[in-house]
């Protein structure tokens, strides 16, 4: 029997997969190297990090920079362990899928 897929649905979207999987590998990043990087405007990005960080994911830190306010990311604890249980159920999904797996 096959098992119904449980996906985060704050994580499961494709721009928010993405922000996580970057922010997964570093410490912190910087809003315009994660939205450059995924490729999305201002906008788009900040509804996305504002669903993040409302679930508890991200915690954003602004910062002066050169006469400038610089607004950085990172995963907190909760965003670690849900990204890495959304990956886990990925790739679950993922193994069942391969041809010695499935049902002839």
């Amino acid at each position: 029997m096959i098992q119904i897929p449980v996906f985060d649905p704050v994580i499961h979207a494709p721009g928010r997969l993405q922000i996580c999987a970057m922010l997964s590998a570093v410490d912190q990043a910087e809003f315009a190297t994660v939205r450059d990087a995924i490729a999305v405007s201002d906008s788009v990005m900040s509804k996305h990090l504002k669903l993040l960080e409302e679930a508890g994911y991200v915690a954003l830190r602004k910062s002066p920079f050169n006469g400038r306010s610089r607004t950085w990311l990172s995963l907190t604890k909760a965003g670690r362990k849900a990204f890495a249980a959304h990956v886990a159920e990925l790739n679950r999904l993922a193994a069942s899928a391969l041809p010695e797996n499935v049902p002839e």
